[in-house]
């Protein structure tokens, strides 16, 4: 049904001379941008040791820690097992000056999507030293003539408008707001962080930490283990997790094999760079909360959280953070990042800071655009009719 209306919507006279004049464009296209474009598979893309290592340079112009090999790399070892990624970059001799691994399901009509969007619902964004490279990277991407979905990118990117300028006769191209992710811009007054919030928090603070008391002794650890301690410590904080709501909800790491490996695989490799970081708030020795976080590009990034219900009267989990904040801006850390959602806890008890994102869709004009510009239309008017 779908190729018989795929077939009618080619022979429409506009679409029909726009995927014409797209077909005949596409070789010159690639021809002309061969000697500095190119798109890898990413298990082809790794095969080349200099690739790699040419990406993990180009980190240096990272604004968030998923923009990285070892996030794409724990991702497509796990959780996108049975997806098709590629790796679309620019070369500028033996240097990678821009690239962004998408994925895809396989099919005609299958959309890009980042990485990060679908499986974590993380933000994510392209790699590129200047807009100049930026713009020579969505020229590669769009090019592919697929339609292209990106959930979560940051407003401020130079991927947007070099993608708008790319589109620019060759398709078409929605941006609207996206959840964003919230933020705490640290500084020194927060290395006392109870001090930072009202009267009525404060108290909350002392309150929890007096019931905290109550059950034993309390002691915090922020640590940074070395690889031969790392399973141990990261197997104490799933089970913190699964003994919270977050096991009935499914939303556990250990609830899902893929998942808790894709996590185990990220961080054992940022504990080898020296970049992880794993905390625990303990009454009597036992593990009541935890954090599984990074500490790079000058920020605490906050991927992974859970406590013990059994002292939810305690909240030890807002006991930490509190700790957490803190410690992160005695090492002068520019900000504390929470990831995740703008969740209404987050923004009524932590911070309304937040890091704006938008959410893009890319619409060529051939038949693979006009199925998923149909497809997107039809499920936001179920939606809508859905809240009627």
């Amino acid at each position: 049904m779908i190729e018989g209306w795929v077939t009618a919507i080619e022979t429409m006279p506009e679409l029909s001379a726009a995927t014409a004049a797209l077909t005949r464009r596409r070789p010159e296209a690639r021809t002309a941008s061969a000697a500095v474009s190119s798109g890898l598979s990413f298990a082809r893309f790794c095969e080349e040791e200099a690739l790699v290592r040419s990406w993990r340079r180009l980190e240096a112009e990272a604004s968030l820690p998923m923009q990285s090999h070892a996030f794409a790399s724990a991702l497509a070892s796990t959780l996108l097992a049975d997806a098709h990624i590629e790796v679309f970059h620019i070369r500028r001799g033996d240097e990678v000056s821009a690239l962004l691994a998408l994925c895809r399901a396989s099919g005609r009509f299958a959309r890009w999507t980042t990485v990060a969007a679908q499986q974590v619902c993380e933000p994510d964004d392209a790699l590129y030293r200047n807009p100049q490279d930026a713009r020579l990277l969505a020229d590669a991407i769009v090019g592919d003539a697929r339609a292209v979905e990106l959930d979560r990118v940051p407003a401020g990117s130079k991927l947007i408008p070099a993608l708008r300028a790319a589109l620019k006769g060759k398709g078409w191209m929605s941006v609207r707001p996206a959840t964003p992710t919230p933020t705490i811009s640290l500084g020194s007054r927060w290395k006392d962080p109870a001090a930072c919030f009202n009267s009525g928090r404060r108290s909350d603070f002392r309150r929890a930490a007096r019931r905290a008391s109550e059950f034993g002794e309390i002691s915090f650890e922020i640590l940074s283990p070395g690889p031969d301690e790392f399973d141990a410590l990261f197997d104490e904080a799933v089970a913190v997790e699964l003994r919270s709501w977050k096991r009935e909800a499914g939303t556990a790491i250990a609830a899902d094999r893929a998942k808790e490996n894709c996590f185990r695989h990220y961080f054992r490799s940022a504990c080898e760079r020296g970049e992880f970081r794993i905390a625990f708030m303990r009454i009597d020795g036992r593990a009541v909360a935890m954090q599984m976080a990074l500490e790079t590009l000058g920020r605490y990034w906050l991927f992974k959280i859970g406590f013990d219900e059994e002292y939810e009267r305690c909240s030890p989990g807002t006991l930490l953070m509190l700790h957490t904040i803190g410690w992160a801006a005695e090492r002068e850390l520019n900000a504390y990042e929470l990831l995740g959602n703008l969740e209404p806890w987050i923004a009524l008890f932590w911070t309304r800071e937040q890091h704006d994102c938008v959410w893009v869709r890319a619409y060529p004009f051939n038949a693979r655009g006009a199925v998923a510009l149909a497809s997107d239309a039809f499920a936001s008017l179920r939606k809508r009719l859905t809240r009627a």
